[in-house]
């Protein structure tokens, strides 16, 4: 049988042909690409050379190319296509594919030529990017287990197919648990409050279940959130609220819980195995943090001076649900609902108002020329490109010279069949062997409010700086200039990885950019200049609340991954203790965070999901210089672009910063951002 994932891609840039794929084409597929890479190992120990960089490093770095390409689009596709079938595939091959790993990183002859390389090279010769890969290739073999002893080694591989499993198991639990729920509405009257949009597209996801004159709730973002800010109907709100909370969390075959403490032993477990502390202390050592307390350091500031600020926020929001003759106490599914009544009364601005100006096709047209005035990079959409879904737009990116510069796949609608969020992702990186340059396949995917029948997809503000975040990610795989594929485009420290995202979010509110996309959807009239100053002004609405938040789940991150001893009680006190700082609310039965923190125990942010506050320090720092020089500096965008976008992992990402700004980022530039230091 042809398979047409072995075939060379004849088609435009190569980029994969998605319509000729069938699911049993990747099974077969990946086990050839597995004989392929083990071949290219094999021809590296076979070499009669003495080991050098170029016949043992580099060789390695280009080994298994193919199967790279395989998994990727696998994988991408698991998560934004699936379904049983798929999942049934990802349970074989992970395994697979996880034992494919380990004998390569535990592979003791390979392992003798690479120390001999790694000891014998002169790093003062090679390039930053070559001696950085030179590191990184030893050290991920000696983290990986390389320097243990036969009976460890197997005690590591079984760990390490275990938890590529569980991880699988949680992800899919979580989609499923998700996806179960369902709030139909009958009696109109339950519909109060909800603004017309948000009522259409209930109508409309109704309909596409085969049931008129009805209105359907899910728990994707864009029906949850209007729900919950919106709906006047509280024991409604009660409802969705307890089903998104307890997600997976739920005594039905879906429950994470026994999942989520096999994930933390077995991490933990390893990571012993391997001579550390706790999963974190192995984590960190490749992040800025560098190690647990400095994280904790960086949490424990920003809740100084954010958990006052939250107090004051909460007891605002508390006196207007008093004068509303709300309840009292608030309840947490009642918080949504009234801070966005407070937002509307000091600011006179919600979503509602705002969702005209910002229609899909409009915003993304405004990235792409936020993007063209910073970078000189222009899109163009293809028709002739392969799709994995319909509702995918396909662009072509171009330098400013014309020439090709990346794929751009564009996928912004909820279905069942992927999973919650917004990520970037690709299909295929960038590189420069043999003197020819492969140009990378970039993808962002989203869950967007759906076109109605009266309306097209009309993007509430935070779903606008949903798009420009993950296009920020997008740009820093577009833009990757490196050599090595293995330290190109977002192949950074997971601490470093949000800065370029976090950073484009800043361009939605300015108006020198709003006014490039911000414009009616109806008369086209562009958003007016005292609406683009109240969402300036709405900016910091809640940051300390936000903050909190952000710290709460920073804070339960490390508590499951910084653990010398496997807890005994359950997954719900163990939750509580770990967050009760950072807790505004009384507690409420039923719920837990764990169960659904696909971040950290399905997605790469164990040990990792402070790094997004991490990344706001140097996003603000580095604003701040925009700020200062004008937000579409031509120079300041090439001295970013230059120094981060395009140089990937090729160096340590404080050098790169330094290098770009002159100077080590201050917290203060994130707390003055965010209202919680005065200027």
């Amino acid at each position: 049988m042809k398979n047409p994932l072995l075939e060379e891609f004849n088609t435009p840039f190569n980029t994969i042909p998605f319509e000729e794929i069938k699911l049993e084409h990747y099974q077969p597929a990946m086990v050839k690409a597995m004989e392929m890479g083990k071949a290219d190992i094999q021809a590296i120990k076979n070499n009669s050379f003495s080991p050098d960089f170029n016949n043992t490093i580099e060789a390695l770095e280009r080994s298994g190319k193919q199967l790279d390409v395989i998994s990727s689009i696998f994988f991408n596709l698991h998560s934004c296509e699936t379904n049983d079938e798929m999942q049934q595939i990802a349970q074989e091959l992970s395994p697979m594919l996880s034992a494919y790993a380990d004998d390569i990183l535990l592979d003791e002859d390979l392992f003798k030529r690479i120390k001999v390389a790694y000891e014998k090279t002169d790093k003062q010769k090679l390039s930053k990017e070559a001696a950085m890969l030179l590191e990184k290739t030893y050290k991920s073999f000696v983290r990986n287990g390389a320097n243990l002893d036969d009976e460890s080694k197997k005690i590591l591989k079984e760990l390490n197919t275990q938890l590529s499993m569980l991880s699988l198991t949680f992800g899919e639990n979580l989609l499923k648990d998700s996806n179960q729920f369902e709030l139909w509405i009958e009696n109109e009257k339950d519909l109060a409050g909800l603004p017309d949009g948000v009522k259409e597209a209930a109508s409309m996801s109704a309909k596409e279940k085969g049931k008129d004159n009805l209105w359907l709730f899910t728990l994707d973002y864009p029906s949850y959130i209007p729900f919950m800010m919106f709906s006047e109907k509280r024991e409604l709100r009660q409802k969705i609220y307890m089903a998104f909370g307890s997600r997976s969390f739920n005594d039905n075959e879906y429950n994470n819980e026994k999942i989520v403490k096999e994930i933390a032993a077995a991490r933990h477990k390893k990571a012993v195995l391997l001579g550390y502390a706790s999963h974190a202390d192995i984590v960190l050592e490749e992040r800025m943090a560098e190690k647990p307390a400095r994280v904790y350091s960086l949490l424990n500031e920003l809740l100084e001076h954010a958990k006052p600020v939250a107090i004051k926020e909460l007891k605002e929001i508390q006196e207007l649900c008093n004068k509303l003759n709300g309840p009292n106490p608030m309840e947490r599914w009642d918080f949504s609902y009234y801070s966005e009544k407070l937002k509307n009364e000091k600011f006179a601005i919600n979503d509602e108002i705002l969702k005209p100006y910002f229609q899909l096709e409009k915003v993304i047209d405004g990235a792409f020329k936020t993007a063209q005035k910073l970078y000189g990079i222009t899109f163009e959409k293809r028709d002739d490109i392969q799709k994995y879904h319909k509702e995918v737009t396909t662009y072509e990116v171009k330098t400013e010279d014309g020439n090709h510069l990346a794929v751009f796949y564009a996928d912004f609608f909820p279905r069942a069949s992927k999973r919650n969020g917004a990520w970037m992702t690709s299909f295929r990186g960038q590189n420069k062997y043999d003197n020819k340059e492969q140009r990378p396949l970039v993808s962002i995917v989203c869950n967007f409010t759906k076109p109605t029948e009266t309306k097209p997809s009309l993007l509430t503000f935070n779903e606008v700086t949903t798009l420009f975040h993950e296009f920020g990610h997008a740009l820093h795989g577009m833009l990757a200039d490196g050599h090595y594929e293995s330290l190109s485009g977002t192949s950074v420290y997971w601490d470093f990885v949000e800065l370029p995202s976090q950073l484009m979010e800043n361009w939605c509110y300015e108006k020198e950019c709003l006014d490039m996309f911000a414009r009616h959807y109806q008369t086209n009239e562009l958003i007016p200049i005292e609406l683009v100053q109240k969402i300036k002004d709405s900016a910091n609405f809640l940051s300390g609340y936000q903050t909190v938040r952000q710290v709460g789940l920073g804070r339960l991150d490390l508590a499951w991954h910084n653990l010398t001893e496997i807890p005994t009680n359950s997954v719900s006190e163990f939750e509580t203790n770990a967050t009760i700082e950072t807790e505004l609310f009384a507690p409420v039965k039923g719920i837990n965070t764990s169960c659904a923190f696909s971040h950290i125990f399905q997605g790469g942010y164990s040990a990792g999901y402070y790094s997004y506050k991490w990344a706001e320090v140097l996003e603000a720092d580095t604003f701040e210089y925009f700020l200062e020089t004008g937000v579409f500096n031509k120079e300041t965008a090439k001295k970013f672009r230059d120094n981060i976008l395009s140089r990937g992992g090729s160096e340590h990402p404080m050098e790169l910063y330094k290098k770009f700004r002159g100077q080590e980022p201050s917290t203060k530039a994130l707390l003055r951002k965010s209202g919680l230091l005065k200027k």
